[in-house]
């Protein structure tokens, strides 16, 4: 049922970008500059073959056995990918639950590569998610999808429903990478199952389709035992612990805060909430590590990050407090917080990260804004005078700057040339590109007056779990804007937020170029000029 016109269009744009890669398909390098021609109209013609044979099959019209050879071998699996590609993806089978697509440009003819972006829209939440456009996108969904379509690929904007959840998997199988932009704790809100999600992707992964992030990029980088894994790099902390057990953190805290000042996190929680800073009330430490144990009546002084409210307890409280919540042996606290970090055990998320306290904290932190290995802007964030904390909401000041802001040379420099392309391995992501859109936050560790040049900066927190776009923050609903949208952003900020889109489009189109399964990976080298010697 497709007309003459179609098929002709489709095998015709295949066969010529057959010719126009010269011979690099159907010739080696050795061959005479004679031969490229006809080798190039022998691969203009293989192309129209299989354009034929694709859409004859499909329709049933059409059964043809041809039988060729020629100087290589041609994987025709890879010819009918790519004649796949030029069609819309077939999404019919699952629910469109977005008004409309406002802002999203028009998709591309000939796509390089198909593309989908997966949102979750919450049925129980207002707008459907603190997160949301009014017609049901994320707020910055828009940058992301146009920054593929411009970069040659098709980008489709899919919400998952859970209900749908095997429909779903099937249709994302037409894609060659999927970006995912569920917030988190958001499957869960809406009756889905994130495991069951998470399971899903790492099954679309096995099959050669590219998951942004996968769902172990996202658990790994977000997981505070990260600090732990990259304490060897210039921008890690050698003391940095990690706890499992009540054991290993009774016996680890009692040592390191008898030491020095430290800095407790909690891998589960959010905004600051279980991240504490603590300092010995009589400042009594040791000279060196481990030259005394602190008793558990020994009292603290606690600051906890999410609001910088100050606490007093005892070691033994704040170690009671941390495995078994407010219990009669833990005393009295005012944090927003219920404690029990460790529940559930390492499997559920249970841990507590150690980390020495590093004073100039107070000078703030530098968020740096990344989009791949490219740094693309940098963020100051500055607590409010008394606090430790540069948490949104707590009064903390936010100063914006270009990637190339002088004052941070040092640590830009170091970070994107000695420690980068190792934060993956150290990880255990070694097989995983970095994310496409994601943060480090940075805390100065030198003694004041270090000289710029040999500052320490270390890493406080990875995330690439949903980060947002700020300039699209004017698109998001709440109790005042009902109705916001992509035309409420100004159109400054449009342009800064799809300068990050592009720059998506880009490295995810290097992402793919280098996938073993791409288009140039799968053709084989010529070796017919050789002589074959074993039997």
């Amino acid at each position: 049922e497709r007309s003459l016109h179609t098929f002709a269009m489709l095998s015709t744009r295949l066969a010529s970008r057959v010719v126009a890669r010269g011979s690099r398909l159907f010739s080696s390098s050795a061959a005479s500059a004679s031969a490229i021609p006809h080798r190039a109209l022998i691969g203009g013609a293989v192309a129209v073959g299989a354009a034929g044979l694709y859409y004859g099959n499909k329709t049933g019209c059409l059964s043809l056995d041809i039988t060729f050879k020629l100087p290589v071998e041609i994987d025709t699996a890879q010819l009918v990918r790519q004649l796949r590609r030029c069609e819309p993806a077939d999404l019919s089978s699952l629910t469109k639950v977005a008004k409309d697509d406002l802002g999203l440009l028009p998709q591309p003819e000939a796509p390089t590569y198909r593309t989908a972006l997966v949102e979750i829209y919450v049925r129980s939440a207002p707008y459907g998610g603190s997160d949301k456009s009014s017609n049901g996108h994320r707020y910055d969904s828009i940058p992301f999808a146009n920054g593929m379509i411009n970069a040659g690929m098709s980008c489709n904007l899919v919400h998952y429903v859970h209900e749908e959840h095997d429909k779903f998997v099937e249709a994302m199988k037409q894609f060659d990478a999927i970006i995912v932009r569920c917030n988190p704790g958001q499957i869960k809100a809406d009756g889905g199952s994130q495991a069951k999600f998470d399971d899903a992707m790492r099954g679309l992964q096995k099959l050669g389709i590219q998951v942004w992030p996968s769902p172990d990029v996202m658990e790994f980088m977000g997981a505070k035992d990260a600090l732990t894994k990259i304490a060897h790099l210039n921008i890690g902390l050698i003391d940095t612990f990690s706890y499992y057990t009540e054991e290993a953190f009774t016996t680890g805290f009692k040592k390191t805060m008898a030491f020095q000042p430290r800095v407790i996190k909690q891998n589960r929680g959010s905004s600051g909430e279980g991240i504490w800073i603590i300092k010995l009330k009589e400042g009594n430490y040791c000279s060196n590590f481990g030259d005394r144990i602190c008793e558990g009546d020994e009292v603290l002084s606690l600051m906890e990050a999410n609001d910088n409210h100050a606490e007093e307890h005892t070691v033994a409280e704040f170690i009671e407090f941390c495995v078994n919540g407010r219990t009669a042996k833990s005393g009295k606290w005012t944090s927003k917080g219920v404690g029990k970090y460790l529940e559930g055990g390492k499997a559920a998320g249970g841990m507590l990260v150690d980390q020495r306290f590093c004073p100039r904290i107070v000078e703030g932190e530098l968020r740096y804004n990344l989009v791949g290995p490219a740094l693309v802007g940098i963020i100051h964030k500055k607590p409010k005078d008394g606090g430790i904390s540069a948490v949104g909401g707590t009064g903390s000041v936010y100063t914006f700057y270009g990637p190339d802001e002088p004052k941070f040379s040092n640590l830009t420099t170091n970070f994107l040339t000695k420690d980068i392309d190792k934060v993956m391995p150290s990880l255990g992501l070694g097989d995983q590109p970095l994310p496409l859109w994601w943060t480090t936050d940075f805390i100065l560790a030198s003694p004041v007056g270090t000289p710029v040049e040999e500052e320490k900066w270390i890493v406080g927190e990875f995330n690439c779990s949903c980060v947002g776009i700020s300039k699209c923050l004017p698109a998001y609903c709440k109790d005042d804007t009902p109705n916001a949208n992509w035309n409420d952003i100004p159109d400054e900020d449009k342009k800064e937020a799809m300068v990050y889109g592009n720059k998506m489009g880009v490295v995810a189109t290097d992402i793919l170029n280098k996938a073993k399964w791409a288009w140039e990976s799968s053709t084989l080298v010529d070796v017919s000029g050789l002589t074959r010697v074993a039997k």
